[in-house]
């Protein structure tokens, strides 16, 4: 068994190095794999589980949410966002730069990429904040940490891609980001408070005061984004909706909210649907060649030779995630989340629940890890999305980061020794 391990992960490693996209590389391996070590028509097993696998309803969430987040992108509820949060702010050490913060978590709560969030918020706040004479490498490093929210606070690409193919309920794994995702953005929002304090960028050339009057009026521009935030939780944790009908609903109250903003053209639509039929088209292929590579594996029985190894190791459940989380931590500097997720969930997911682990746990587990890989270069893509918004050095925006990868670190260190951290909302479900 061992060299059939040793001979797929070799074919994959060089299926990539030889520039073939992640999708058809785990296709490739699969085939591969069967066609070597087992006597399956492999055609009817790779046509059987495609179509299966791209006609899964629960799979149908994946380009709504896209679509949602790709029409407000195109909207100005970004700048209402800056503007509406602003005068909340002041009185915090670190004034200002808490709107990254705030503003990645609110939108996050409408978008479900990581991406997505950091583009939409970046281009609003990193501008504003340097017209204020703020701190930058804080204000880059709070955007790049604050933007991997969009993975843990629901709704979550990811999330909705490990629930089809761990066959976890995805509304559950929604209810599990939330107090994890919030306690996140607390953690953030402490490290700006830390990092102002000892650099002295708390009291930056920014003297804006605010009065009452203007805390009201803001609340008037932070009503859109709160009134389609409230409509998918109303949705979702309601029962009024599944997370399929959920993004839907988001998708016409996005489309609304452009409507009532006098941001919706015909342009902007065509935009925001040739960008989403090329994510969807993207995440459908990895997901595809991910089903299909771990339908191979378990013909070929690796995960059950695995599980059989964790037994004999008769490793503590603590030493199985701690090898996991240092694999995924090395696994992110080279690939991207979700590809993290698709290749290693075959092998991960029984030795996780072979040591004892929730399966629901678990997802929380990878979406912390996916959200390390944004920060890891040469990877990270938050620092890439960054990268294009200030035009800074990698290795500038890698260090600016280095402070919020260790909140996410610190977020993972209680979520191992505090399961119910995930775990406890669900329940009261």
């Amino acid at each position: 068994m061992s060299v059939t391990i040793a001979t797929l992960v070799l074919t994959f490693a060089l299926l990539l190095a030889g520039g073939l996209w992640i999708g058809l590389s785990m296709m490739a391996t699969g085939i591969f794999g069967l066609e070597m070590f087992h006597t399956l028509p492999v055609d009817k097993v790779l046509a059987q589980n495609l179509f299966n696998t791209v006609s899964s309803t629960e799979l149908l969430a994946l380009p709504l949410f896209i679509l949602m987040a790709e029409v407000l992108f195109r909207t100005r509820i970004s700048d209402h966002m800056f503007s509406g949060l602003a005068p909340w702010t002041t009185r915090l050490p670190g004034r200002l730069l808490h709107i990254n913060v705030i503003a990645s978590t609110l939108f996050a709560a409408v978008s479900g990429s990581s991406a997505a969030t950091t583009a939409t918020v970046g281009r609003i706040t990193l501008s504003e904040l340097d017209k204020r004479g703020y701190d930058r490498t804080i204000a880059i490093g709070s955007l790049a940490g604050a933007g991997t929210i969009g993975f843990l606070i629901p709704p979550s690409l990811p999330m909705i891609v490990y629930g089809v193919l761990a066959e976890v309920s995805i509304l559950k794994l929604f209810i599990a980001g939330i107090v994890p995702g919030l306690v996140l953005a607390f953690g953030f929002s402490l490290m700006t408070m830390a990092l102002s304090f000892m650099r002295g960028a708390s009291s930056s050339s920014d003297q804006a005061r605010f009065t009452a009057k203007d805390r009201l009026a803001s609340i008037r521009k932070l009503g859109p984004i709160t009134a389609l935030i409230l409509l998918l939780i109303i949705g979702l944790y309601g029962g009024f909706a599944s997370p399929t009908e959920a993004a839907a609903l988001g998708v016409a109250g996005a489309i609304g909210l452009a409507a009532l903003g006098r941001d919706l053209t015909l342009a902007t639509l065509h935009q925001a649907a040739v960008a989403t039929v090329r994510t969807s088209s993207m995440l459908a292929l990895i997901t595809s060649g991910g089903a299909f590579l771990s339908v191979a594996f378990n013909y070929l029985q690796i995960p059950t030779y695995v599980v059989g190894l964790v037994g004999s190791a008769e490793l503590s459940p603590l030493g199985v995630v701690l090898i996991l989380l240092v694999i995924y931590v090395c696994l992110g500097c080279i690939l991207d989340g979700m590809s993290m997720i698709v290749v290693t969930l075959p092998i991960a997911l029984p030795a996780v629940l072979a040591a004892g682990w929730d399966p629901l746990w678990f997802g929380i587990f990878l979406v912390v890890t996916i959200e390390m890989a944004q920060l890891t270069p040469p990877v990270g893509f938050n620092l890439f999305v960054i990268q294009g918004i200030t035009g800074e050095t990698m290795t500038h925006i890698a260090r600016a980061v280095v402070p919020y990868f260790a909140v996410l670190l610190l977020l993972m260190a209680t979520l191992i020794a505090a399961p119910q951290l995930a775990l406890w909302l669900p329940g009261m479900m």
